[in-house]
């Protein structure tokens, strides 16, 4: 009886495919990172420079100022635009800076559903495909953490 334990071939197997998932999802990350940052700074302007820009709908419980909102946009934009870039050059801060600030954007856009619902889900949806492509990224194996 002889075993034939020839060790496979690296990128051959079940597992390469998701590896090629999280990481071609790792570098979509990082895009989606800097787009979605610079889309904040746009969107923080707009609430800087216009009080009445963003029509509240429904009423809720939270209430904000939009200028407030504004300023929390543009800040956490730059920061987000730059955690993206620290993604794309595979910088180990930008991964973790990179779930943070995602976790960060998911809470931040929930508390501001009441001005604009649809692009606060949507920045949601692509805050949590960002968590999850940062957090299944093999570069970073298994028993490595933050």
């Amino acid at each position: 009886m002889s075993q034939n334990t020839a060790p496979r071939p690296t990128g051959t197997g079940p597992s390469s495919s998701s590896g090629g998932w999280a990481a071609g999802g790792t570098l979509f990350a990082g895009v989606l990172m800097l787009v979605t940052g610079f889309m904040d700074v746009f969107q923080g302007i707009a609430g800087i420079a216009e009080d009445d820009v963003y029509a509240r709908v429904g009423d809720y419980v939270f209430k904000f100022n939009l200028t407030t909102w504004g300023w929390i946009h543009l800040i956490l934009g730059v920061i987000v635009a730059a955690a993206g870039f620290g993604i794309l050059k595979g910088a180990e801060w930008g991964r973790v800076a990179g779930i943070s600030l995602a976790s960060l954007n998911v809470l931040f856009q929930f508390l501001f559903l009441p001005y604009q619902p649809w692009w606060a889900l949507f920045s949601m949806a692509i805050s949590i495909f960002v968590i999850w492509a940062l957090a299944t990224d093999e570069r970073y194996g298994p028993g490595e953490t933050f």
